[in-house]
């Protein structure tokens, strides 16, 4: 099958799925059904071309099939007196796209973040049970129990295929769901590769899909942003054999400009609009960084300037974090590590690797050389990503 096809047919599952959903009911056999609707078309649409409506026809061949595989649960169950619960439960299937209905059902409030963002790949983003094992590093079967019990979680929580009452408090866990498939994709927290492209692009593909369906919100619009001007980094983040490498010393020539170029077309168009929230914030720290020439040239102050605004909205320690490197960077390193010492304490922060890194950083720039490569040391004995921790021990070793 072309790459044509896979786009059309990835692009409509999320529509078929969420029209069916919402007229019969059923999330798990409705998905079945719509897996083998587009297996038929994968089959025929190369040979006998794509119809005219392919929605439509998707969504009719989904259905029948949905009514085989539930008259086959009824016969099994020998429960004849159900079949009036198999009738259609809304209104009839029409043009409209239910794409964003299903996903704030995937990020119900009842799952997990693991199990929100398993669901979402598996409704939303079309991508097979085992392909989401081998992002996260998981054997097919547990992620098939994780997506099973996700499932059954949303219909005993009797939720209905609408748009939820709290839309805009939910969608907060929607947002953040798509920024950790992007960001497990852009920076793997295990394995052997740093990158997993397939993933961070999802993560576009889904914040894309978000924006064109909510252009009027401004979170949004940020998240989108903030992914488009982090990913425009990619090609220049690993080395000729996978290595990492930090931005300071990557080549920026590699960076891709027309992502850069829409991501700050995009966050400079939404900040005007307000309010601001983080997602906006972060984007302008990322299009600072992208529009600088250098690592040198880099408007520090001003992104010390957007931490702090930043911090006032989220009590993150990543941020906190991000905050520290960015006042040593533009006050010098013994200013880092002052602040550095407010926040080492912080449980959530504690024993994470980014913290001992940064730590490595500040003290390797104080000129502090033995204790630089104590935190090295101790800043790859607490990561799982192979890169890293490769990485990390350079840098101890080069000291």
């Amino acid at each position: 099958m072309t790459a044509g096809f896979e786009g059309l047919l990835r692009e409509l599952a999320p529509q078929v799925l969420g029209a069916l959903v919402r007229r019969y009911g059923h999330f798990d056999t409705a998905e079945d059904a719509v897996q083998e609707a587009l297996l038929a078309a994968a089959q025929q649409w190369p040979v006998d071309g794509v119809p005219e409506s392919p929605r439509g026809w998707l969504i009719t061949v989904a259905s029948r099939r949905l009514t085989d595989l539930l008259r086959r649960e009824q016969a099994r169950q020998r429960r004849e007196d159900r079949v009036a619960h198999w009738a259609p439960q809304g209104e009839p299937v029409g043009d409209a796209d239910d794409t964003l209905v299903l996903l704030f059902l995937c990020c119900h409030p009842s799952l997990s973040p693991a199990s929100q963002i398993a669901l979402t790949l598996r409704a939303v983003g079309g991508l097979t049970t085992a392909e989401i094992a081998r992002a996260f590093l998981v054997p097919e079967a547990t992620m098939t129990r994780r997506i099973t019990r996700a499932k059954a979680s949303v219909k005993d929580s009797g939720a209905r295929f609408t748009m939820p009452a709290d839309r805009d408090e939910r969608l907060g866990a929607v947002l953040k769901v798509v920024y950790l498939i992007f960001n497990e994709g852009y920076a793997s927290t295990t394995g052997p590769s740093l990158q997993r492209v397939e993933l961070a692009a999802e993560g576009i593909r889904l914040a894309r899909m978000l924006h064109r369906l909510l252009p009027d919100d401004a979170e949004v619009a940020g998240l989108l942003a903030l992914l488009l001007l982090t990913d425009a980094r990619r090609p220049a983040r690993t080395g000729p054999h996978g290595e990492l490498v930090p931005m300071a010393e990557q080549d920026r020539s590699l960076w891709i400009p027309e992502l850069i170029r829409e991501g700050v077309d995009l966050i400079t168009a939404t900040l005007p609009r307000g309010p601001v929230g983080p997602y906006q914030l972060q984007a302008a720290i990322a299009a600072v960084h992208d529009e600088s020439p250098s690592a040198e040239a880099t408007d520090w102050p001003q992104i010390v300037a957007l931490y702090e605004v930043l911090l006032q909205l989220t009590d993150n320690p990543m941020v906190a974090l991000n905050h520290v490197v960015a006042v040593a960077m533009a006050r010098g390193p013994d200013d880092g590590l002052a602040l550095l010492r407010s926040i080492e304490d912080d449980d959530r922060i504690a024993n994470d690797h980014r913290l001992a890194a940064v730590r490595a950083h500040l003290l390797e720039l104080s000129g502090d050389v033995p204790g630089a490569r104590a935190a090295y040391e101790q800043a790859a004995t607490r990561t799982t990503s192979i890169p890293q921790q490769r990485y990390l021990r350079a840098r101890a070793d080069n000291l």
